[in-house]
């Protein structure tokens, strides 16, 4: 959960998935949907698949215990060097490094690296330096301060240098430069998409459609819809895109609701327009499956952060609704 991800915002979810799965097993029991429903909000969805495939090969495999070994890690589903470094370091107190976004600051401030540190060459660099000053035998204690400093005091855009520990001998505060670094890639323009997206009523029901697993937001639910191609008409772009991803046919109302939001590398406008099935039999060809909901079993699905203005407004209409019957 840490990975790309502050302390603060992760702590309530992880008070609620150990509550929900104390054990390894138990989380390789639950059903993707529940692990992705628990995780919604946090973000990079990939990192809950491959947890939930991780707890699934470490149960079948390693009898439900976590191999402590290097190259078993690192076999496992979403586990990287850092990943791994960590795990060993600060859970079986094994002396391997850790390097990541906070520590690969404080190290290009604290030995003033003029070089981008998102070139591999300059990475591999600051693993070098990882690993040389790992103090054998509190390899977890010196991990988690580093993780640390970086996180509390040498921040990416104030450090706040007079209270840090190792003032007297960075190399950066000295050449006063600290500051500047580390110094990253430019980056791109970032891209803006306009998605066009449909709540498609049939009776007192709702069509949503779940992700493929391998991309981006894999495994959640959302109402059906794709980009919009140039020149397109945003409304030709919600009727192509059920089309293409379900095989129907809809008549395309009008918009229900627009939602601006920000990825990591990207922002999109989604528009969502209330639509009518019209015919044709409903098949997952690009979509991983298919249900037809009522608006209040909603919540139990896993949706995309973009999805939610949407979801909120359908409740707020099945609301009006009910109140107008009584």
């Amino acid at each position: 959960m840490l990975q790309q991800t502050q302390v603060k915002t992760v702590i309530p979810y992880y008070a609620r998935w150990l509550k929900t799965f104390p054990t390894l097993g138990s989380l390789a029991r639950a059903p993707l949907d529940r692990v992705l429903k628990l995780w919604e909000g946090l973000g990079y969805y990939s990192r809950a698949r491959h947890l939930h495939a991780l707890t699934k090969t470490v149960v079948r495999d390693y009898n439900g215990r976590l191999p402590s070994t290097y190259e078993e890690l690192k076999a496992l589903p979403g586990i990287g060097r850092y990943t791994a470094g960590a795990v060993l370091s600060i859970a079986f107190g094994k002396n391997y490094p850790v390097l990541d976004g906070n520590v690969m600051r404080v190290f290009a401030r604290y030995f003033a690296i003029r070089k981008n540190i998102s070139k591999p060459a300059t990475q591999h660099e600051l693993w070098k330096f990882a690993e040389r000053l790992l103090p054998h035998g509190r390899a977890g204690d010196f991990n988690q301060a580093l993780m640390e400093l970086g996180a509390t005091v040498c921040t990416p855009k104030t450090p706040d240098c007079p209270h840090c520990p190792l003032k007297a001998s960075c190399l950066g505060r000295k050449k006063n430069i600290q500051y500047i670094l580390p110094i990253k890639k430019k980056n791109a323009p970032t891209p803006h998409f306009h998605i066009g997206a449909g709540v498609v009523h049939l009776g007192d029901k709702i069509l949503i459609a779940q992700r493929p697993l391998d991309g981006l937001l894999g495994g959640l639910w959302e109402f059906p819809g794709g980009k919009r191609e140039p020149g397109e008409a945003i409304r030709e772009t919600v009727r192509r895109e059920i089309e293409e991803e379900l095989g129907i046919q809809v008549v395309v109302g009008k918009e229900l609701v627009e939602v601006k939001h920000a990825y990591s590398h990207f922002k999109i406008t989604l528009h969502a327009h209330d639509c009518v099935y019209h015919s044709g039999k409903v098949r997952a060809l690009e979509v991983r499956a298919w249900r037809w909901v009522k608006p209040q079993e909603l919540e139990r699905f896993a949706f995309p952060a973009a999805n939610q203005p949407i979801i909120a407004k359908l409740l707020g209409k099945a609301q009006n609704a009910r109140e107008g019957d009584l």
